[in-house]
């Protein structure tokens, strides 16, 4: 196990907002990905009264090796979902909100119905807020993908999470090439696109840039790169700890090969800061 740098480490701050919003999401019975991930911004954003939301409940049908994410039997749809979201984000009056969700290769549409009915629950509470889509691979169904089209979100996201090399090890059930296409199609129907991938999971520098050219080659327009850390005891080990300068060339190289946006830092994540794109001219 490798020592976090102390540069890693971040102070947490406890406010009110952080035992207000955690009621909120009790009374209405939501999950959050800050949550469940086990995100290490979760104070942060909470304390702002920010949350993103995961959908499809708790628990993902795949097993990569990076995510806290419960993975066993999924539940079953709860059709009351998008209404109690849409109700949380007019609570809080969310300018931007994510909403994500747990992998479902049980389902024929892969969720991606659920991920449609609460962009029209929200556009119905709260029409002026921007809603961004961070979807899952949906095993390449397009149907699927059409679905998410006619939602018509402001963003669509879509993670490649690593390089193309570790997926076996990384994430066995996913496939690099699928993801790639996801953000073709995404780009393709003129959607907004934004993507993102961790560092410190075994890759080789150059593999990094090769992975940022392949997902600028879709058309992508916005990247998000952060710093791997373990979850949990049982997590995938941490292979390197980067330094800020590192992200800073990331960032650098990011836009001088053509990405309109680049967020590269140790604790970003997509939904991490995502209202940094409420305003987006692309």
């Amino acid at each position: 196990m490798r020592k976090i740098p102390a540069y890693i480490k971040k102070r947490i701050s406890l406010n009110e907002n952080i035992i207000y919003l955690r009621n909120l999401l009790n009374t209405y019975n939501v999950q959050t990905v800050c949550e469940n991930a086990i995100c290490p911004n979760i104070y942060e954003c909470f304390g702002k009264k920010y949350a993103s939301f995961m959908i499809l409940g708790k628990n993902c049908t795949r097993n990569c090796k990076f995510c806290g994410v419960s993975k066993t039997i999924p539940e079953p749809i709860d059709n009351k979902e998008p209404e109690r979201i849409a109700e949380i984000v007019k609570i809080l009056e969310m300018k931007y909100v994510v909403i994500t969700s747990v992998t479902r290769d049980d389902l024929p549409d892969g969720g991606a119905g659920q991920f449609k009915k609460v962009v029209e629950e929200i556009r119905k509470k709260s029409p002026e807020t921007k809603i961004e889509l961070l979807i899952p691979d949906f095993n390449g169904n397009l149907n699927s993908l059409k679905i998410i089209f006619d939602s018509k979100p402001d963003i669509i996201s879509h993670n490649l999470e690593t390089v193309s090399f570790l997926y076996p090890i990384i994430r066995p059930k996913s496939d690099y090439n699928t993801s790639l296409k996801i953000l073709s199609e995404i780009k393709k129907y003129g959607f907004i696109t934004k993507s993102g991938f961790m560092l410190g999971l075994g890759e080789k520098e150059e593999e990094i840039f090769i992975l940022m050219e392949d997902i600028l080659k879709t058309g992508c327009d916005i990247l998000v790169v952060g710093q791997y850390l373990k979850p949990n005891k049982n997590g995938y080990e941490v292979k390197k700890f980067y330094d800020t300068d590192f992200f800073l060339k990331i960032k650098d190289y990011g836009l001088k090969i053509g990405f309109r946006k680049v967020f590269s830092g140790i604790f970003y994540r997509s939904s991490y800061l995502a209202e940094s794109c409420i305003n987006i001219d692309i």
